[in-house]
């Protein structure tokens, strides 16, 4: 039986084997945030044994503290990593599909050396020089996919971190940003802020509650 560690690089070892190799995996976080920007991340993984990183996995049934430290051990051993910001007016300007599809695509060109194939989580990315596959929870399948939520996930939280300190009262170092309950009363009582998105229902509703 293989391990869990050689099943999650099954995609890019038989990509690699078919001649498709580098290959990319990524993913985005903060799409269904109302305030702080969508992050997208794209990573080349070292797919050697001697290469691998242990214990991937989707960002979000990580530990933060465990996504800490995976973060530094990618960001040391990829073969190469990018990390793109989508900021909150931009994705008002675009509609979050729109940023989303931005983002996966800005970073994965950014790549050097560039992929010959791209990875994505849950739908492929149009626009792209190389082909490309939607996996259904590619962050759960595919280390090269898992390896960029988690990426992305702690860039957005860190970014989040030092909004709480910009823009005190909102609690943006705990919700990220989310529409909690917390995040919610908070919003209606101070209004929005300059890093919330107006794309949002529930920004708009804060803002005019505010204004009357």
């Amino acid at each position: 039986m293989s391990r869990p560690s050689e099943r999650l690089y099954g995609y890019e070892r038989a990509l690699a084997e078919a001649g498709l190799g580098p290959v990319a995996g990524a993913d985005e976080a903060g799409r269904g945030a109302c305030a702080g920007p969508l992050v997208a991340a794209a990573v080349i993984l070292d797919g050697s044994p001697a290469g691998r990183v242990e214990g991937l996995d989707d960002s979000k049934r990580l530990a933060a503290r465990t996504r800490e430290r995976l973060y530094e051990e990618i960001t040391a051993r990829a073969v190469a990593w990018s990390c793109v910001r989508i900021e909150a007016g931009e994705c008002d300007r675009l509609g979050m599909s729109e940023a989303d599809l931005q983002g996966l695509r800005r970073c994965l060109l950014r790549l050097d050396p560039a992929p010959r194939f791209a990875l994505t989580d849950g739908f492929a990315v149009p626009g792209l020089p190389v082909p490309g596959l939607g996996v259904w929870k590619g962050d759960r399948v595919c280390a090269c996919v898992a390896a960029a939520s988690i990426v992305a996930k702690v860039t957005r939280d860190r970014i989040m971190v030092a909004f709480d300190g910009q823009y005190p009262g909102y609690g943006f170092a705990v919700h990220k940003g989310y529409a909690t309950r917390g995040h919610r009363e908070r919003l209606e009582r101070l209004g929005p802020c300059a890093v919330h998105r107006f794309g949002y229902a529930n920004v708009r509703a804060a803002a005019r509650l505010v204004q009357s």
